[in-house]
């Protein structure tokens, strides 16, 4: 179930260590895992706490990464105060500007705010070798994208060839070009991107990074689970991003269409297991990306195993199933 928004009880003495004794803790968000976030109040300041509680959870990926970004030039939050064995990080506060608020506000400003999110992995992209990370693999690609099987065909009662799914993915991403290894964020979307004052862009949840492909993280920022992203903006984006740096259109594709599954398949998880069905109201969009990624040439197994499999009625906005 979802964990509730109260904070935990050890977060005032915490609090309190580390100078910050009677500030009020009021709750911000809770995402698709375990993590919670808080804001702390007092006067004058104010911070963000992370709650990441063990063993659910370990905040020292999340430092790693942030301290990579930081000697890079990036923008993570600083971070003021850790308690790894309660699993509480006492961040700095980005504020309230994030990505896609600030966009729904102000349609004018979706094109440059994306021109700034884009430059700003063409020059993360640009700082080689990557971040010292476990590898983003094949072997990865496929327990990642073998959550569609695993959670979304049982949830919709479909009995399904496993094994050949596997072997399609095999044979999609055999040829995936052996692009250099860039530091991949994972998660870089409009939630989790913030406009700050002095008009660089904050980084959030970034704590699963891993060395892997360029156009994974392009994926996550153009084929956003949480907003439309429209075909022409998409478009774009990627030529801005390709006068920058080289850009694999297959391997964009097969990105796309593997990040896409596995979203299918956490969505549903987050529904059945976790108790989280609000999740479900985003998968017609996810959908939509899913399509688009499997017209392409380089997704052919891909396809015709999505063709044999899953018919259409359980497919895109077709599909909208509600707990009971």
């Amino acid at each position: 179930m979802a964990a509730p928004m109260t904070p935990p009880d050890t977060a005032p003495a915490f609090l309190a260590a580390h100078g910050w004794a009677g500030a009020q803790i009021m709750p911000l968000a809770g995402d698709a895992s375990f993590r919670r976030y808080f804001r702390v109040i007092a006067p004058g300041r104010r911070a963000v706490l992370m709650d990441a509680p063990p063993p659910h959870e370990d905040p020292r990926p999340f430092l790693a990464v942030a301290a990579h970004l930081a000697g890079l030039g990036f923008a993570p939050p600083a971070v003021l105060a850790v308690d790894l064995d309660q699993g509480l990080v006492l961040l700095e506060d980005f504020g309230d500007a994030r990505m896609a608020e600030v966009i729904a506000a102000d349609p004018t400003r979706e094109r440059p705010v994306y021109e700034a999110a884009v430059d700003l992995l063409a020059d993360l992209h640009r700082h080689a070798p990557a971040a010292d990370l476990p590898p983003y693999d094949r072997e990865v690609y496929q327990r990642e994208a073998g959550l569609f099987t695993e959670w979304y065909a049982p949830a919709v009662d479909l009995s399904v060839d496993a094994e050949g799914y596997r072997a399609a993915w095999d044979e999609a991403l055999a040829p995936l070009s052996a692009a250099a290894p860039v530091t991949v964020l994972r998660d870089y979307h409009a939630e989790n991107i913030m406009l700050l004052d002095d008009g660089r862009l904050g980084l959030l949840d970034f704590q699963d990074a891993l060395a892997g492909h360029p156009a994974y993280d392009l994926v996550s920022l153009l084929q956003d689970a949480r907003r439309d992203v429209s075909p022409d903006l998409e478009s774009v984006m990627l030529a801005r991003y390709r006068a920058a740096m080289p850009l694999d259109d297959a391997a964009y594709a097969l990105l796309g269409a593997q990040r896409n599954a596995k979203i299918l398949g956490i969505f549903t998880r987050l529904w059945k297991r976790d108790g989280k069905p609000r999740y479900l109201r985003y998968q017609p969009r996810v959908w939509g990306y899913l399509e688009r990624d499997l017209a392409h040439p380089a997704l052919a197994p891909v396809r015709a195993w999505f063709d044999a499999n899953i018919p259409g009625k359980y497919r895109a906005a077709a599909w909208e199933p509600l707990p009971a």
